[in-house]
């Protein structure tokens, strides 16, 4: 009888034994969270645990993780660094191995969608150059692992920009998504 019981019981005891939606735990752990706070926090941990791929990136992500804007100093040696860790580039908290930062308006680098194809760093002719010469800097990974432990080397570059660029629906336009390089030019 006692194994009869618990079989039929064994259902509602896991129903109850499941976790609290995330909702519910911060109104008890972060009270002083706006709705708008809740929102990017909850968005945070989806991707931050989900096995998935990541959301595709849109036009005010790109700007935050590659855009310099006109204050920054190219050949500061931490720049890489501290922007790295200061804007969060990571992929699911592991250092990225490289990355680029440039000095030139948004609207400027989203024309270079609408550039010719030509072939990108790894030879697949998916990217779009820049017309005009650029500056940046390129970050390699010199050390760690997971954020924030991630140590870069900063390099300056000039030259043209490689970028890859995909449709965002929401504002129905075609947006840079990836900076695979800087090609310098030699002599310049």
């Amino acid at each position: 009888m006692c194994t009869l019981l618990t079989s039929k019981s064994l259902p509602l005891l896991l129903l109850l034994l499941q976790p609290l939606p995330l909702q519910v735990l911060m109104l008890h752990k972060y009270p002083y969270f706006s709705e708008e706070m809740e929102e990017k926090f909850e968005d945070y941990w989806d991707e931050i645990h989900s096995s998935g791929p990541t959301r595709p990136p849109t036009k005010d992500s790109f700007q935050k993780h590659v855009i310099l804007e006109a204050d920054f100093k190219l050949h500061d040696s931490f720049l890489c660094t501290h922007e790295m860790l200061s804007r969060n580039v990571h992929t699911r908290h592991y250092c990225r191995k490289e990355h680029f930062f440039l000095y030139m308006t948004y609207e400027e680098l989203q024309k270079t969608c609408y550039n010719m194809y030509v072939a990108c760093k790894n030879g697949v002719r998916k990217c779009h150059k820049t017309k005009k010469l650029i500056e940046g800097v390129r970050c390699g990974l010199t050390e760690g692992s997971m954020m924030p432990d991630c140590q870069y080397e900063t390099t300056y570059k000039k030259g043209y920009a490689l970028i890859t660029c995909r449709w965002q629906d929401d504002i129905g336009d075609i947006i840079p998504d990836y900076v695979n390089n800087i090609l310098e030019i030699p002599g310049k």
